[in-house]
């Protein structure tokens, strides 16, 4: 039985963090969870006293700095404008954000000295453009196309730098799909369900390029597997976070969830996004003994359950997602 450990989610307020913040609750886990809340969502009202909200800005050191002066067990950090469509529009504030503020983070955590281990979320967008049909490694050239994967790669490097009393793991994180309190339907797959519940078509561009897929619930089994695994099979090490059966293409992913909804699928050649990649997440099998648990079948009949209960029009669901930020 897992020890109840004391978290610290930085960005904990977004579309994963705030489920993971749950599910580590669930497990009997305390949780603080950091966030400056900068899409306009509510705080999240989590109705349990392991868990508890600090609104904050890791940009503004005041925030905080005295948040640090507790000792966790891990940080996760989550922090960051997320997405290379939002990262795009707001060029300066993604830099701020997700290069300047996130060193500066992780350099304070460094000097107190008082994390157990520190988990930074990267993404699998870090590889790029890849032609060849190969599973790619976490040892595969990084050759990031986005501001948004840039920063993490940038973050990356700095972390493998080691440094005395000190714990870090990076996770590539494959592309996100399910349902969350905080819902995004600007991913894939949750937002071709939207679209074809709503309006029975898609238009699917660059539908022959190829992308992982992960469940955020299983996002939050990893994490529960790296608080709880010795540190000599976690320090300084990266892991591409999804599964093997979960690598496909768009147009694979338009046509599955076309047989539960039907609908006209529109494949379209335009160059809107280059990434093209397939993973492979062996590592992490071989060395954590980690699995994930939920296919895209399963996520994709969520969100269409949610769809049927939430009785929401498509206007006020469209909106859901890392389009525009609130604070700047």
């Amino acid at each position: 039985m897992n020890v109840k450990k004391k978290i610290l989610i930085i960005g904990g307020a977004g579309y994963i963090g705030i489920e993971m913040s749950k599910d580590l609750i669930k497990e009997g886990h305390l949780v603080h969870s950091l966030d400056n809340l900068i899409y306009g969502q509510k705080k999240p009202v989590i109705l349990n006293r392991n868990f508890k909200f600090f609104l904050g800005d890791i940009c503004k050191k005041k925030t905080f700095i005295n948040l640090l002066n507790n000792e966790y067990d891990l940080i996760v950090m989550l922090a960051g404008l997320v997405g290379d469509p939002i990262t795009k529009k707001y060029k300066k504030i993604s830099e701020k954000i997700n290069t300047k503020a996130n060193l500066n983070f992780i350099k304070e955590i460094q000097k107190k000295k008082n994390c157990k281990k520190f988990i930074f979320v990267s993404t699998c967008s870090n590889y790029g453009l890849v032609n060849k049909k190969v599973k790619i490694k976490e040892t595969f050239p990084l050759a990031p196309l986005s501001l948004y994967a840039k920063s993490k790669v940038k973050i990356e490097k700095f972390l493998m730098k080691k440094k005395k009393d000190f714990s870090p793991t990076i996770l590539r994180f494959a592309t996100a799909f399910g349902y969350s309190e905080r819902m995004r339907y600007d991913l894939t797959i949750n937002q071709f369900v939207m679209e074809l519940f709503f309006k029975k078509k898609i238009e699917v561009y660059d539908f022959d390029t190829w992308r992982p897929y992960c469940h955020i619930k299983d996002f939050s089994r990893i994490i529960s597997k790296i608080l709880n695994s010795p540190k000599k099979k976690t320090d300084y090490q990266v892991f591409n976070v999804g599964n093997d059966q979960n690598n496909f293409s768009k147009k694979k992913i338009a046509f599955k969830i076309k047989n539960y909804l039907g609908g006209e699928i529109k494949l379209l050649k335009k160059s809107y996004d280059k990434r093209n990649y397939i993973v492979n997440f062996s590592k992490l099998k071989k060395q954590l003994q980690f699995e994930t648990k939920y296919t895209v079948d399963q996520g994709i009949k969520q969100i269409i359950k949610k769809l049927k209960n939430e009785n929401k029009m498509f206007m006020q669901l469209s909106k859901q997602g890392n389009y525009i930020l609130k604070k700047k």
